[in-house]
């Protein structure tokens, strides 16, 4: 064989090799991550995880088997049908929990500041809400199974001022108010509506 040769060969297995593992990636995302189902034993929503991995392999070869990594309601009910995988094989790309809420968020602006949720880091810069009394309420403490009646009472709070409103209910005696600063009407308790520190 010549050179030309062994250069053709290496450039087609490195193409094919290319496109095989960007199209395995693509697969793995399309299932990965936690997404909200709706149990058919109890009718209510569940957190799972899909064997991603699993799900990708198999579908180099027909439809990929998709099957529960995870799910909130395991070890007491791991040996269920796993009939809640219907709802991923419509839309898993509708059923993950950041979906649900990036979905939320958009159109909303902070009831602090007012500014619109255009782009949000759910890695650094997770936004919060706002409960009916006032709380601040950070994500990762709201249950899953109440997540749908959250979203229908709490405000959006951006990361930003869920950081200063904490700060600010946390060390009051550590913060300096200066409403002639920002043309913000109230006073420095936090009482009432948008301020910046």
């Amino acid at each position: 064989m010549t050179t030309a040769a062994y250069l053709i060969i290496t450039v087609l297995i490195a193409s094919a090799s290319f496109f095989g593992i960007r199209w395995l990636v693509r697969a793995y995302s399309r299932y990965r991550g936690t997404k909200i189902v709706t149990c058919p034993e109890t009718g209510r929503p569940a957190m799972v995880e899909v064997d991603a991995l699993h799900a990708s392999l198999t579908s180099t070869v027909g439809p990929p088997d998709i099957r529960l990594d995870n799910c909130w309601r395991w070890p007491l009910k791991e040996q269920c049908g796993q009939e809640c995988l219907t709802n991923l094989d419509v839309a898993p790309g509708q059923c993950l929990v950041s979906g649900v809420l990036m979905r939320w968020y958009r159109g909303k602006n902070c009831c602090y500041c007012g500014k619109p949720f255009e782009e949000l880091h759910w890695i650094d810069h997770k936004p919060g809400l706002q409960s009916p009394d006032g709380l601040l309420v950070r994500w990762s403490s709201v249950p899953v199974e109440d997540l749908s009646m959250v979203l229908a009472t709490h405000l959006p709070v951006c990361w930003n001022c869920y950081t200063a409103q904490s700060f600010l209910r946390e060390h009051p005696d550590m913060v300096v108010y200066r409403p002639w600063r920002n043309d913000f009407p109230g006073g420095g308790d936090g009482s009432s509506a948008p301020r910046h520190l």
